[in-house]
């Protein structure tokens, strides 16, 4: 880590890739949200597979490797991919999963086989373009990063601005026909961008690996938060973090690549979201259910208990442990546990419900 912070105040190349990689994950991890809420995690697939045909048709029309203009192949190529899905599902009896996997193969296919057309031409000037199928973040350079920070700038506004309508479209999709909204348009809106927030990342992650770095951020933050607003900052956050510590990996000794070491590091954080998340957590549910189990032993106990000192008129009346151990559930650890709650008193061999005890047992 000192390392990387060293190189990442002297080296421009770190600070380029650090910068970049940390907006798209910060971009990746707004857009991906409602892609985890609508239930379309197949979506980033389908679309970054969509994208490979348009840069390569990009470079197929200018000759030239330009970052700007295979970004807009990519949008262009990756929108229509996700028209075809919506179309696909609204006019056939298809469901959405077999349309992702439609549309996903065919555009994939595609591209495969423009690129293999490409390397086959003879001049040398298309050396490189198959960075985009695994991701190259150290060819990023700072014309890219003012194209990356001026595309998140735009989504962060366009989320911003369109906050109602999106959050509508995505928890009641009839609702918010019945307010009149165009859905079909708002559906096209945010798809596009989800679009434009893989595309962004096609560079530095690859096709294969883009569709984790939008949905691992926000299927950790989902963990943390109810609220939708929370969750995309806390989605944003672990998609900056994961882009962050992913170049620091990367920058260091081992010479690993940056663009799967990033997902490993956003995979990463969601594990440790199931584990240890306070609500929705493992570790917490495990805790709730080992503590509600305690407590219904308890208060087994506590009745069993009242059932005997019924017999007399004295609810604090001693009585021997021995008339508790026929009895279903029964251990002897609760006694002391009781005992710690105030609920009964034990005197050698012999048990005696308290005022406070008596009136528990009463109430359950």
């Amino acid at each position: 880590m000192f390392e990387y912070i060293n190189l990442l105040l002297t080296d421009l190349t770190i600070q380029t890739i650090s910068i970049g990689t940390a907006i798209i994950g910060l971009t990746c991890g707004m857009l991906g949200s409602f892609a985890v809420l609508r239930k379309q995690s197949l979506l980033g697939d389908a679309v970054a597979h969509s994208a490979l045909p348009g840069i390569a048709i990009a470079f197929l029309l200018t000759g030239v490797k330009d970052t700007l203009l295979f970004i807009i192949g990519a949008i262009l190529s990756g929108i229509m991919g996700a028209v075809w899905i919506i179309s696909i599902t609204k006019n056939t009896r298809l469901k959405s999963d077999s349309a992702f996997g439609i549309v996903l193969s065919v555009f994939f296919g595609f591209g495969i086989v423009l690129l293999t057309i490409i390397q086959r031409k003879p001049n040398a000037n298309q050396a490189g373009l198959e960075r985009f199928l695994f991701g190259q973040a150290a060819t990023l350079v700072p014309s890219d990063l003012t194209i990356i920070g001026i595309i998140g700038i735009l989504s962060l506004i366009l989320i911003l601005l369109f906050w109602k309508e999106f959050k509508i479209l995505t928890f009641d999709t009839q609702f918010a026909t019945t307010l009149g909204f165009n859905v079909q348009l708002l559906d096209l809106l945010l798809t596009s961008f989800i679009v434009v927030a893989i595309v962004l990342g096609l560079q530095a992650v690859g096709v294969v690996l883009m569709s984790a770095l939008l949905l691992a951020p926000a299927a950790a933050a989902r963990q943390w938060s109810n609220k939708l607003g929370t969750m995309m900052v806390i989605s944003a956050l672990f998609g900056a973090l994961s882009g962050i510590i992913g170049t620091a990996i990367s920058a260091s000794n081992l010479r690993l690549s940056t663009g799967p070491i990033i997902v490993l590091i956003a995979i990463t954080l969601v594990l440790l979201s199931f584990v240890f998340s306070p609500s929705r957590g493992l570790l917490s549910q495990q805790l709730r259910y080992s503590k509600n189990r305690k407590n219904m032993r308890l208060n087994k106990t506590l009745e069993q208990m009242l059932e005997i000192v019924d017999s007399h008129k004295d609810y604090s009346h001693p009585h021997s442990i021995k008339l508790l151990n026929d009895l279903q559930g029964f251990r002897k650890k609760c006694l002391k546990e009781l005992e710690n709650l105030g609920l009964i008193k034990i005197h050698l061999n012999n048990w005696s419900l308290t005022e406070e005890g008596y009136k528990k047992a009463k109430s359950l």
